[in-house]
């Protein structure tokens, strides 16, 4: 994993906004249309050498597909693994059911996502490995034509898949877990063998508080989410920790929060985790005092952070001083080596879906870069 040896690399978290073209062809295979097959790959191959080619351009160095052919970051695996059928609805988080007018708004504005996760309903194992052989392909074939400074991919972590997806077939939520687990495996393992970062989505570690959660003590909800961490790093026993980054967020959408896990109950559970990089929020108005956690807490050497210096869910555009601000309170702490500057959440968790226009997203990681200069000069001084 590169790290910022002379400058401030700069990242995100890995989904960025789809263009309508790609957002039909996304909906259109979810839905089982008929479609043209070579059609609709070169619609989503365009559109991946596209994103890779702006990201490129707008001074990002590490660089993903945007997540473009996925319906959404945790739902996309059961194309992939067998025993997901049906569909599920969860409620909303506690933090909306909390302020019903809230959730009101939100639903009238048409903004939660139309995606309709399946459920469990047999024995999870690998069912389809051409998916993602294409999509390690598509994304070799992007970063070779522009190449960036260096190239991550997403996959669901075990928890967050059972986060989104309720289990109907296994006895227990462990059991769950760990079937989750070995049939990820492969995926994880194959994206560092093709030369990538893997990067480890796993919200269900802060989000799960207020979720799947909701109902247990505190001190089940930390077992449980340091479960999750002990089952993802069984997963990954295979591949060397600095070739994977793992990102934990509360949920990636506008509402009250105020029911979120306190980061000093979320870091320690997550620095058990095997990934070198942690990716976190640390820009929004819930989570931007929490710097104060990481000042307070002993990290361990070989960790670098990742914080958010760009909120996800508004269309404020940050201007480059607050964000080289951001970027100095976690250099402070660890030195510029063990931080890249990064983004709170996705900008378009599920296709179609995205409370940031999508030029402003855009727009919004050139103030990331700009930012990362600023305070590449200020260490430099």
């Amino acid at each position: 994993m590169k790290t910022s040896k002379d400058r401030i690399l700069t990242t995100h978290v890995g989904s960025l906004p789809r263009t309508q073209a790609v957002t039909d062809v996304v909906f259109a295979r979810e839905a089982g249309e008929a479609l043209d097959t070579a059609h609709a790959e070169a619609v989503i191959a365009g559109g991946i050498a596209d994103v890779v080619r702006r990201q490129v351009g707008i001074g990002i160095d590490i660089v993903s597909d945007g997540e473009l052919g996925k319906v959404s970051y945790a739902t996309y695996i059961k194309d992939r693994l067998t025993g997901f059928g049906g569909e599920s609805t969860r409620e909303p988080a506690q933090d909306m059911l909390d302020f019903p007018g809230t959730l009101a708004r939100r639903e009238a504005a048409g903004t939660r996502s139309a995606v309709r996760p399946p459920r469990c309903i047999g024995e999870i194992r690998v069912k389809d490995l051409a998916p993602l052989q294409w999509d390690l392909a598509t994304f070799r074939a992007a970063v070779d034509r522009t190449p960036p400074v260096e190239a991550f991919l997403s996959a669901a972590s075990p928890g967050v898949i059972a986060l989104f997806q309720p289990n109907d077939h296994y006895p227990s939520h462990e059991a769950y877990l760990e079937a989750l687990a070995e049939a990820m495996r492969v995926e994880y393992e194959a994206i560092v063998a093709a030369g990538f970062l893997l990067q480890v989505d796993s919200p269900d570690l802060g989000m799960g508080r207020h979720t799947i959660f909701r109902h247990k003590t505190e001190a089940e909800y930390v077992r449980l989410a340091s479960l999750h961490v002990e089952v993802l790093n069984h997963a990954l026993r295979n591949i060397p920790a600095e070739r994977v980054r793992m990102h934990v967020c509360w949920g990636n959408y506008e509402g009250p929060h105020h029911r979120d896990a306190p980061m000093e109950v979320v870091l320690p559970i997550a620095l058990r985790a095997r990934p070198q990089a942690l990716l976190f929020e640390a820009a929004n108005p819930r989570h931007a005092h929490e710097w104060t956690v990481f000042r307070d807490t002993r990290l361990p050497p070989d960790k670098i952070l990742v914080p958010g210096v760009i909120d996800s869910t508004t269309n404020f555009i940050e201007h480059p001083l607050l964000v080289a601000e951001r970027i100095g309170r976690f250099t402070d702490i660890v030195g510029q080596e063990r931080v890249i500057a990064g983004t709170d959440c996705g900008f378009a968790t599920f296709a179609g879906h995205g409370a940031v226009d999508g030029e402003v997203a855009f727009a919004k990681l050139g103030a990331l870069v700009e930012g990362a200069r600023i305070a590449s000069r200020r260490l430099a001084a």
